[in-house]
């Protein structure tokens, strides 16, 4: 029997060697999260695992990759770190053993209700790497029996080499959004410069003056447009995005965008029209985040659109989801430029002469939508327009 078990703990180890290595070999934050999480699981033999990042400034952890993929909104759900076993861990910078977590006063009950799994037992973890304490890993209800000191031994091992895969990722995150974001600043940049050389010009005429003017309110805005995305989409990418789920009327909610829109859309001599295939039924989701996605997809369909062109704005059920649509009469996409709509800063050819724009909206609705276990797709002909199409689960009264 012995035999056995010493096979069984080389094995385990062997298994946390090659995880390793896997680890190492992706920078991309989320995949390595998800990784980090599911070779956790294995290697400790238990029914879920997480993963709670640790934010220093905020003194709060939130959750940022889970086994439990189903319910993919748990990123970002605050977790106090004076509450919670994992706030425990993170304070003590210790690895913890707890046989009953429901009496465990440290116990955070609220996630209970989140996930709609009972903690029972539990092995955490802290990650920790260069001495900075980064989060905890988390492991819940083994399989079978109880958790042992080899598997604190395992994880404990598993989460060193996740803290510093983890950091790594977060800095080049960090750094490519930082270059993607002053490449972006430059133009607007150059042109606010260009304006406030000319207007030092003593010769200039105030209609001259008026639209130089102008032109700095406008690039102004630009830049604000631009930070504002950049740090959606950095919440987003983190993890530390939080997610507010309510039971809404769909349709209320469109209205208040077809609203918002309609003034826009008929300043540029577009129409805009809103047809919703009633009843809907209601929706649980976070509205504030639909809504953002829903008035993106208006935002471009306006920008991009021909003179006197139309737009319109569809919902209907189709089986178990929810169908959003914004179809445009504009120029279309050429085909080769799909495929990459939904990467940062991406914009099509020969857009830029037709409106300004962050580049950062598709790709912030993307995450958006698929946070919330949905897709989105685009249909599109040249000449012809632009279809952008939403599939969310219905979820209301879960």
């Amino acid at each position: 029997m012995s035999n056995l078990i010493q096979a069984s703990i080389v094995e385990r180890y062997q298994r946390l060697i090659e995880i390793s290595r896997d680890l190492a070999s992706t920078l991309d934050l989320s995949v390595l999260l998800n990784r980090i999480v599911r070779a956790a699981a294995h290697l400790s033999e238990a029914e879920e695992c997480s993963i709670l990042l640790y934010d220093q400034i905020k003194n709060e952890l939130h959750f940022a990759a889970a086994t439990d993929l189903d319910k993919p909104m748990m990123r970002g759900v605050i977790v106090p770190v004076d509450a919670s076993i994992a706030g425990w861990i993170v304070t003590n910078r210790q690895p913890i053993i707890i046989a009953d977590a429901q009496k465990d006063k440290r116990h955070f009950g609220h996630i209970t209700k989140v996930t709609n799994i009972e903690t029972r037992s539990l092995l955490g973890v802290p990650l920790i790497t260069k001495g900075k304490i980064i989060g905890a890993l988390e492991a819940i209800n083994k399989h079978s029996g109880r958790f042992t000191e080899e598997d604190k031994d395992l994880l404990t091992a598993l989460g060193a080499q996740a803290a510093v895969a983890i950091e790594n990722a977060r800095l080049f995150q960090q750094s490519d959004l930082i270059s993607e974001l002053v490449h972006e600043l430059r133009t607007p940049m150059a042109s606010l410069s260009t304006a406030a050389h000319l207007l030092l010009r003593p010769d200039l005429s105030e209609d001259q003056r008026g639209r130089i003017l102008e032109i700095i309110r406008d690039e102004t805005f630009r830049i604000s447009e631009l930070a504002s995305a950049f740090l959606d989409l950095s919440r987003l990418e983190s993890g530390r995005a939080q997610y507010q789920t309510e039971v809404f009327d769909i349709d209320k909610l469109l209205e208040d965008c077809d609203l918002v829109m309609n003034s826009r859309a008929t300043e540029k001599g577009l129409t805009l029209k809103l047809n919703i295939k009633k009843p809907l039924p209601p929706l649980k989701a976070d509205r504030d985040k639909i809504k953002q996605v829903v008035l993106n997809l208006l935002s471009n369909a306006i920008k991009y659109n021909n003179p006197g062109g139309k737009i319109t704005l569809s919902a209907h059920t189709l089986r178990d989801e929810l169908v959003l649509s914004v179809s445009d009469s504009g120029t279309g996409i050429p085909a080769e430029s799909i495929p990459h709509l939904f990467e940062k800063f991406y914009r099509a050819p020969g857009s830029e002469m037709m409106a300004s724009g962050t580049g950062l909206g598709l790709t912030i609705s993307k995450r958006i939508v698929e946070a919330h276990g949905g897709r989105i797709e685009v249909d599109s002909q040249l000449g012809v327009g632009t279809t952008f199409t939403v599939y969310l689960p219905l979820k209301a009264g879960e």
